[in-house]
C-alpha cells in the first residue's frame, strides 16, 4: 500500500483541534493503520493544544503525517523558535505541563527541530510494518540524531539539527555536534577525567565499529 506523506495547514484555536484529530482519523483509516488512531489522535491534540497555549492563539501553523520505515511520524509546525516545548515533572492536581509527559509516555519517541523561520515538534508511533528499505540502520547514528534533536530543547540559539538537508543544513548540524562534545569534555574536566583519553577511546570504538561494518 502506497502512504504518501500528508499535511494541512491551520490555525490555532481551540476548536481546531477536533477538526485536526477527525482528518488524521481518516487518514490514517486510509493507510490501514486502525490500530494507532487513538493515540495519534491524542499526540495531534497535545501537540496542537501545546501551540495555542505556549505560542498563542491564532498562529499560523500546519500538520504532517507520514510514515518513514516502520514509523508513524507526525510534526506540527509553527513560526516560534523561542517557545519549546519541554519535559516537565507536572503536580497531580495542575492544570497544564502535562502535555510533553504525555507525549513521552505515549511515543517511541519525540523532538523538537529548529529552522530557519520554524520550530517542528515531532513525535513517533511503531507501525508494526516491515520498511521497504533492506539498508540496515546504525544505532549509533539514531541515538546521535536523537540527542541533537534533544540538545536543540537545551540549546535554542545555537543547535539547530536538520536531517537529511545540503551544505548550509548540514553545517549548522556540525556546529550542534561540536557545541555537544564540547559540553561533554567541560564535564569530564569538571569531573576530573583525562577528557583527551577519552576522546582517543571514542575515536578507537568509532574507527573498530567502521572496520567491522565493512566486513
Amino acid at each position: 500500500m502506497t502512504r504518501k506523506p500528508w499535511g494541512v495547514e491551520f490555525t490555532a484555536h481551540p476548536e481546531e483541534v477536533a477538526n485536526l484529530r477527525r482528518l488524521v482519523r481518516h487518514r490514517l483509516t486510509s493507510w490501514g493503520l486502525h490500530e494507532l488512531i487513538d493515540t495519534a489522535q491524542l499526540c495531534v491534540s497535545e501537540l496542537v493544544s501545546n501551540v495555542v497555549t505556549h505560542v498563542g492563539s491564532g498562529t499560523p501553523g500546519s500538520l504532517e503525517v507520514s510514515v518513514e520505515g516502520a514509523y508513524l511520524r507526525i510534526e506540527v509546525h509553527d513560526p516560534d523558535t523561542r517557545a519549546l516545548p519541554t519535559l516537565v515533572a507536572a503536580d497531580v492536581d495542575a492544570e497544564g505541563g502535562r502535555g510533553m509527559a504525555l507525549i513521552e509516555a505515549l511515543t517511541d519517541r519525540w523532538g523538537v527541530q529548529l529552522r530557519e523561520s520554524r520550530k517542528v515538534t515531532w513525535c513517533e508511533l511503531a507501525t508494526g510494518l516491515t520498511p521497504a528499505t533492506d539498508r540496515a540502520v546504525d544505532p549509533s547514528v539514531t541515538r546521535a540524531e536523537a540527542l541533537l534533536d534533544m540538545y536543540a530543547t537545551l540549546r535554542p540559539p545555537t543547535c539547530r539539527y536538520e536531517p537529511g538537508l545540503g551544505r548550509v543544513g548540514r553545517t549548522v548540524a556540525e556546529e550542534s555536534v561540536i557545541d555537544v562534545i564540547t559540553d561533554f569534555l567541560r564535564w569530564l574536566r569538571a569531573h576530573g577525567s583525562d577528557a583527551d583519553d577519552v576522546l582517543d577511546r571514542a575515536q578507537s570504538r568509532c574507527e573498530a565499529a567502521q572496520s567491522g561494518s565493512g566486513r
